[in-house]
């Protein structure tokens, strides 16, 4: 029997009395399909969570990428609790930040050293601000359809944004080397910036990998042209490498940032920069009241630990590679044209001959409501507590969906 979401509803009705938009941002149920899908979770442990009104899902959102090794992960969580004994958010700094920084300096291919926030919008914004100091220049690069955070000078929306907010801002397409060139010739000493995420995963469209030498093309334009080049691997940093994406396709860059997976759902990220950017980001003020709490540092330790001692990525890619090819053979079996696009760990399918998302609002819908938490429009993520059995269940699920959108648009 297909789930229905009474508890939700009315918890709906309730939030928008009181909460503009009633759940609003990327958690806003308007963009997913509405009446079917939870708006509001009871609990979650492992790869899975139960909505308000008792629903159980096999969950491949994983909080939109911070959820890793599972929910309510024990060694995580211990840790966690254990330092919030001594102390949550404190006057002074613990030397908890300083083994966590070591950690990652060691870790991290790109790291010789650290800076910790709370989201991977802080890490974003002050990348930006050290291109500028570090170069004495205004401009950055940033790639169309990119995802950096909600400040003004980057957020997908207009609301309340002021020309003056971007004015300092050029776009180009993500991987087009002959746009960037271009750009680079017409500002020439200019560009303090180009900030990019390692791989393509715009909402609402397909993923896109890099081209063969694409990376190193870019470092070196950026070498010549004095220009700091910075990688928002917020959502793909620990999934696709322990060393972060710059080491999984082969490249080195100035400042690179991370959120997300790095504390398994606890709020903390980091920034973290080459030896020549070190004097600049010591005089940049940088701070918030929570950013030194040591317990999301703790957690962060045991989740890099844990990451480490099972060896994540390749536990993320063997799954990922397990339901992305069950997707295809399945929907090939249906007569359906699918696209499978980005790494494994962060797979996104699309219904190849549509561009309005139409097939695949029912696909996902379908398998929302019997059990299986896919999202229409925006990438997939694979926690290494998914099971080989639930890989089996989703796909048991998908079957049942590709033949709904069959009969309904038939191919």
């Amino acid at each position: 029997m297909a789930y229905t979401f009474e508890k939700s509803k009315e918890l709906f009705a309730r939030a928008a009395k009181v909460i503009p938009q009633g759940v609003y941002g990327h958690l806003t149920p308007v963009i997913t399909v509405p009446g079917a899908y939870p708006y509001f979770i009871k609990k979650a442990k492992g790869a899975h969570f139960w909505d308000v009104d008792g629903n159980e899902y096999i969950d491949y959102i994983c909080a939109y990428g911070p959820m890793i090794l599972g929910y309510a992960h024990e060694k995580v969580d211990e840790a966690f609790a254990k330092q919030a004994k001594d102390g949550t958010s404190c006057t002074i700094a613990s030397p908890l930040m300083i083994e966590l920084a070591e950690r990652i300096v060691n870790l991290n291919e790109c790291a010789d050293w650290a800076l910790f926030a709370k989201n991977g919008a802080d890490t974003t914004s002050l990348a930006v601000v050290l291109a500028r100091a570090h170069t004495r220049r205004k401009k950055i690069v940033l790639a169309k359809g990119g995802y950096h955070g909600v400040q003004p000078w980057c957020v997908p929306s207009l609301v309340g944004v002021i020309p003056e907010d971007r004015q300092h801002i050029i776009m180009v397409e993500w991987g087009d080397l002959d746009e960037f060139k271009e750009v680079v010739k017409s500002y020439k000493d200019q560009i303090a910036g180009a900030l990019f995420t390692p791989y393509h995963h715009p909402a609402f469209g397909d993923s896109e990998l890099p081209k063969p030498g694409f990376w190193a093309e870019m470092r070196r334009i950026c070498d010549d042209n004095g220009i700091v080049l910075i990688i928002d691997d917020v959502r793909a940093g620990w999934r696709l490498d322990l060393k972060g994406s710059g080491h999984y396709f082969g490249f080195k860059p100035d400042i690179a940032c991370y959120c997300k997976a790095i504390a398994n759902g606890y709020s903390i990220s980091a920034i973290v920069g080459t030896e020549k950017l070190r004097l600049t980001a010591a005089k940049a003020y940088t701070t918030g009241s929570y950013w030194f709490n040591s317990p999301e540092m703790a957690a962060a330790l045991a989740c890099i630990d844990e990451m480490e001692r099972i060896d994540a990525p390749a536990i993320l890619r063997e799954r990922g590679m397990a339901l992305t090819n069950g997707l295809k053979e399945l929907a090939g079996a249906h007569g359906l044209q699918v696209t499978i696009s980005g790494p494994p760990a962060i797979p996104f399918m699309s219904f190849s001959n549509e561009e309005d998302f139409m097939r695949s609002q029912v696909f996902c819908a379908e398998c929302s409501k019997n059990g299986v938490y896919f999202h229409p429009h925006h990438n997939w993520f694979i926690s290494a507590a998914h099971t080989e059995e639930d890989i089996k269940k989703t796909l048991d699920v998908a079957d049942k969906a590709f033949k709904v959108v069959k009969n309904q648009f038939g191919g």
